[in-house]
């Protein structure tokens, strides 16, 4: 690139000739210095051996100055060599060297740098030397006087320095463009030092990047060895090249908007991967231009937690879509993802029911811990923390802990951690890998949030858990297409720990994915949640093991669709481990879940194992709408009981209260009592009988009553004790014997014959 050709900028000052060296001055070149015109000891000389026309002049001062007055352009990028020739004549010998004077757009001098070159002596009388300097706006190798990218011209020539009296005779001033010295690519390639960056690691580059950018007009940016601080955020608009790499102050934002891939920010942040992560996602959640970050598909090694919110500390909330995807986040060893411990005493009220109060030792308890203690029902998290009040905000009500104890406050450590930020919409996760190797668990979702994604990941062996929200961040969240690998395979059942999803709000959707061997595949306390098209499994190879629930619903009122899942030695249990006050006192009781067309697998289990339980913690509890159909139910080398009981820990269901509940279409393989509701009976009465007592072989779900009969069909000629055929219409009564599970079918006189009734355990 030559800009005296490219683009016909005219470098060179005049020659010297008679009558021109009113242009040439004898300060700094600005306009109303003192010239060489008329001056008595200079003069133009026509006809020099060595030079043709030259200047002569004698120095009279401590430092002889010659510049050009004319304004000589300055460009970013832009390379100039100036060069001078010049001999003794008489008297004494001196040094000379280039200088010039730099000049802003204001024409003011640019301050603080070089504004000479280096000093070559003048040893010998008629002796050519020749005095040159290279000038231009970036610190480059080479590069004499780097004015920095205010600089837009200067007055060019040269200054004699040393002894006065001397006699010297100057050839014209020579000035040429030799920008293509130190350009890799002439065409498309902008060196970001051309612009003034210094590249120290101490001095501000963030205008010199801005500069480059703004001059690169679609040619790639080049970043050369060494460490550019940037104080401030910049946004490159054109494609970047890092050999070097930056610094960055916390809150400063990089955004790489034409490279904007996280294998550009690795290398902008010189291989550091976690920071490089940090940076991106800050970028990602600060600018229009890009609604997602590509991971490139590499594997990133976090060395502990990545606070999302500390990365991005500018922002409290966060409700435009953006994505994160395609690579793998890989826990190295490090004491950073240890397991943060605390106790404290608090007191716990059912008219306060979401939160404790008089918490001491709460300024050691953070967000995101999971709760425990006497009456905490499964997966209670801290939503927020109040340390003025003293007061703690929990996910959920607890169960039965009513009054002041000592709780454990157990925080675990998340690959992303967005805990900090107050509310997360829209944010998807697609396509990551969260390698936690034993160390890290996967995900903690903020406290509050609608609609966040995650699909397409893979959560392999985490420490504790894989998604976590501690609060009701995952509300209308979508799991799609998700497996979770735990690390306790090797573990009996009971013994486990690690919970692969909970889940607190409203319309969550888990739909296609894939868990093995934790101790909960996923633990639902909001309503109207949708799970599908999974497969979970939770086995052990202890002979008649333990299973644990894969899910727990924890909330009567669930609304709940469970529907076309691999359910594999584990059980959906339902509760209401989130009331305070655990007796029934109104509502609808345990209402609105659906387990249809899903299978039900179990081996080598105890005979009391069941697939559905559902577990009242207090007294008074029924069923209001439950349908269990199109199941397939089957255990492998075993027999279990039944596929559904209720777990009487705490109570008992009110059997008699019971609504709306349909076992139905379901299909069982070694189980002994396939239950159903409505239960469709045979009995056969082979002797004569006024009151025909009808057994519903405990196959009524639940161990329910025979509190509604559908339909009674007499099945062959009913009989008198003469063998003569009576048309008789019987009636039938149920809610009888001792467990009122029977049915009592009454006719006006002993009778004998067969029927078929229709029972229901329900109202």
């Amino acid at each position: 690139m030559n800009k005296a050709i490219t683009d016909g900028i005219v470098f060179m000052p005049p020659a010297f000739a008679a009558g021109n060296l009113a242009q040439f001055s004898r300060g700094d070149g600005t306009p109303g210095s003192a010239t060489y015109n008329n001056l008595p000891t200079a003069a133009f000389v026509p006809a020099d051996a060595d030079f043709a026309g030259c200047l002569e002049i004698q120095k009279t001062d401590t430092t002889q100055k010659l510049r050009y007055m004319g304004q000589t352009p300055i460009y970013p990028g832009c390379y100039l060599r100036i060069t001078v020739r010049i001999k003794a004549i008489a008297g004494s010998l001196a040094n000379v060297r280039i200088a010039g004077w730099p000049g802003n757009a204001s024409e003011s001098m640019v301050s603080g740098v070089t504004t000479t070159g280096p000093i070559t002596p003048l040893t010998t009388y008629g002796e050519v030397v020749t005095a040159t300097a290279i000038v231009g706006t970036g610190v480059r190798g080479g590069v004499d006087m780097a004015w920095g990218p205010t600089a837009t011209y200067g007055h060019f020539g040269i200054d004699l320095t040393g002894a006065s009296g001397g006699v010297f005779r100057i050839d014209d001033i020579v000035i040429e463009d030799i920008t293509e010295a130190f350009l890799r690519d002439m065409i498309n390639v902008v060196d970001v030092r051309d612009y003034g960056a210094v590249g120290n690691g101490v001095t501000d580059d963030s205008a010199a990047f801005e500069a480059a950018d703004a001059d690169a007009d679609g040619r790639k940016i080049f970043v050369p060895a060494g460490t550019y601080r940037l104080n401030q955020s910049v946004e490159i608009n054109n494609r970047i090249e890092f050999e070097g790499k930056v610094s960055m102050p916390t809150d400063a934002i990089l955004s790489l908007t034409k490279d904007f891939e996280l294998p550009t920010y690795i290398d902008a942040f010189g291989g550091d991967e976690e920071l490089a992560l940090k940076k991106a996602i800050q970028s990602l959640m600060n600018n229009a231009d890009h609604e997602s970050l590509d991971l490139g598909g590499r594997r990133i090694s976090i060395n502990g937690p990545i606070d999302v919110h500390a990365a991005v500390p500018n922002r409290d909330t966060y409700a435009q879509r953006r994505v994160i995807r395609n690579g793998q986040l890989r826990a190295e060893d490090s004491t950073a993802w240890n397991t943060q411990t605390v106790t404290s005493t608090a007191t716990y009220s059912a008219n306060n029911q979401w939160k404790l109060t008089n918490v001491n030792n709460i300024a050691n308890v953070q967000v995101g811990s999971h709760v425990t203690g006497a009456g905490v029902g499964r997966e209670i998290y801290v939503k927020a923390v109040n340390i003025g009040a003293q007061e703690v905000t929990l996910s959920q009500p607890l169960s039965d802990a009513v009054g002041t104890q000592t709780y454990t406050f157990t925080r675990y450590k998340y690959i992303l951690d967005f805990s900090g930020f107050d509310r997360i919409n829209v944010f998807e996760i697609e396509g990551v890998e969260f390698q936690c190797n034993e160390r890290a668990s996967g995900i903690l979702l903020a406290p509050l949030g609608t609609i966040n994604v995650i699909r397409n990941c893979v959560f392999n062996r985490p420490l504790n858990r894989g998604i976590t929200s501690p609060g009701d961040g995952c509300q209308g969240m979508l799991i799609d297409h998700c497996q979770f690998i735990s690390n306790e395979g090797d573990i009996w059942a009971q013994n486990r720990q690690s919970v692969a999803i909970n889940t607190n709000a409203n319309d969550v959707k888990i739909r296609n994915c894939r868990a093995s061997q934790f101790r909960h595949f996923a633990v639902i306390s909001g309503a109207h949640s949708v799970i599908s098209g999974n497969h979970f499994f939770q086995g052990d190879p202890n002979p008649n093991g333990i299973r644990t629930a894969g899910i727990v619903i924890a909330i009567r009122a669930c609304n709940c669709q469970i529907t076309g899942n691999y359910i594999d030695n584990c059980f959906i249990e339902w509760t209401n481990e989130r009331e305070p006050e655990p007796d029934f006192s109104g509502g609808f009781g345990f209402a609105g879940l659906s387990i249809t067309n899903n299978i039900m697998l179990s081996s080598e289990v105890a005979s009391w194992f069941s697939s559905i339980v559902v577990k009242p913690y207090g007294t008074g509890h029924y069923i209001n709408g439950l349908n269990v159909s199109g199941n397939t139910f089957r255990c492998v080398n075993a027999y279990i009981d039944r596929v559904e009981r209720v777990d009487t820990s705490f109570a008992n269901l009110n059997l008699g209260n019971m609504k709306n509940v349909y076992f139905t279409g379901n299909t069982y393989h070694n189980v002994t009592k396939g239950a159903e509701n409505p239960l469709l009976v045979t009995h056969g009465q082979n002797s004569h009988a006024q009151v025909w007592e009808v057994d519903t072989d405990d196959r009524l779900p639940f161990g329910g009553q025979a509190m509604e009969i559908e339909s009674l069909v007499v099945r062959s000629r009913p009989r008198d004790a003469n063998n003569v055929s009576q048309f008789h219409n019987p009636y039938a009564a149920g809610e009888q014997g001792t467990k009122k599970d029977k049915v009592h079918v009454l006719w006006p006189v002993p009778m004998m014959g067969d029927v078929t009734l229709r029972v229901r355990m329900d109202k």
